[in-house]
C-alpha cells in the first residue's frame, strides 16, 4: 500500500513532522518521489511503530538506530533487547511510579538526581519499570522504620558510586569472557543472552547473600567489642534463625 505523509502520520498515530524527524535522524529511509509527491510503503509503516514501540519500552533514539540497523543481529542487539525485558514489562512515568510505589514524586526525583537510581530515558523524560515499584517500595519501608533521610541518602549515594564501578568492571569482564570467544569474535547471540539469563540471578543473590553476612557479622562483632551482652545474644539468635530469601523474576 502507499501513503502519503500525512496518510502514514495518520496511520502510525504520529504527527507528521516527527516522519520528518526520524527521518533527518536517520531511523525512517526516504521515501519515494512520484513526481512531486513523496510516496511511502507499509515498510515505512512498519518501522514507524517499531520505533513507537522500542521508545515506548525506554529505548533512547540512539540505542533504536542501532537496535534497527543492518547489524540488529549482533549481540550487542540481543543484549539490549533482553536488559529491556529485566527491566519489566511496563514502562512507567516518574509520577506513575510515585502513585503506584506509595512514594512522594519530590523524594524520586532527588534520589534521581543524586545519581542513586539511573532510569531509562525518552528524551528528556526518565522512564521506569517494574522493578523500580519494588525498590521505591522496599525504600518507603526502611524509612518508616525511623532512619533519617539525610543520612540514608549520604549512604546511598556513597554506595551507588562503588556499585557502578564494580558494575562497569563485571560488564567488561562479561564483553570478554562469556559474549566472545578465546579469538575475540562475538559467539552467538542467544547463547550470550541464554548466559546472561543464568547470570544475572545468580550475580544478583550473590551480592545480596553477601551484604547481608557481611551487615551481620559486622553488627555482632560491635556488640562484642561494646560488651552488649543482651543485645549479643539477641543478634545470634537473629542470625542463627533468619535466611534471605532472593527472588528473580
Amino acid at each position: 500500500m502507499q501513503y502519503r505523509v500525512e496518510q502514514l502520520a495518520a496511520a502510525a498515530h504520529v504527527r507528521v513532522d516527527t516522519i520528518r524527524f526520524y527521518q533527518a535522524k536517520g531511523l525512517l529511509p526516504r521515501p519515494r518521489r512520484i513526481g512531486r509527491h513523496a510516496v511511502y510503503t507499509d515498510g515505512h509503516l512498519n518501522r514507524l511503530r517499531r520505533i513507537r514501540r522500542l521508545q515506548r519500552q525506554g529505548f533512547s533514539l540512539t540505542v533504536i538506530r542501532r537496535l534497527l540497523g543492518p547489524r540488529t543481529r549482533g549481540t550487542g542487539a540481543a543484549l539490549l533487547r533482553a536488559l529491556a525485558e529485566e527491566r519489566g514489562d511496563r514502562t512507567l512515568s516518574r509520577s506513575d511510579l510515585a502513585v503506584e510505589a506509595g512514594v512522594p514524586e519530590s523524594l524520586i526525583a532527588a534520589v534521581e538526581d543524586a545519581g542513586i537510581v539511573e532510569p531509562l530515558r525518552v528524551g528528556a523524560r526518565p522512564r521506569y519499570g517494574t522493578l523500580d515499584v519494588e525498590m521505591a517500595r522496599a525504600a518507603l519501608g526502611i524509612l518508616n522504620e525511623g532512619l533519617p533521610l539525610p543520612s540514608l541518602l549520604a549512604l546511598a549515594i556513597r554506595h551507588a558510586e562503588n556499585v557502578r564501578d564494580v558494575v562497569d568492571e563485571a560488564i567488561a569482564l562479561f564483553d570478554r569472557h562469556v559474549r566472545r570467544d578465546r579469538s575475540g569474535a562475538e559467539r552467538d547471540p542467544a547463547e550470550v543472552v541464554a548466559a546472561f539469563r543464568r547470570l544475572l540471578p545468580a550475580v544478583t543473590a550473590l551480592v545480596a547473600h553477601h551484604f547481608q553476612r557481611t551487615l551481620i557479622a559486622r553488627a555482632i562483632a560491635r556488640l562484642e567489642r561494646a560488651g552488649d551482652a543482651a543485645g549479643l545474644r539477641h543478634a545470634l539468635a537473629a542470625a542463627d534463625a533468619g535466611r534471605l530469601e532472593i527472588a528473580w523474576r
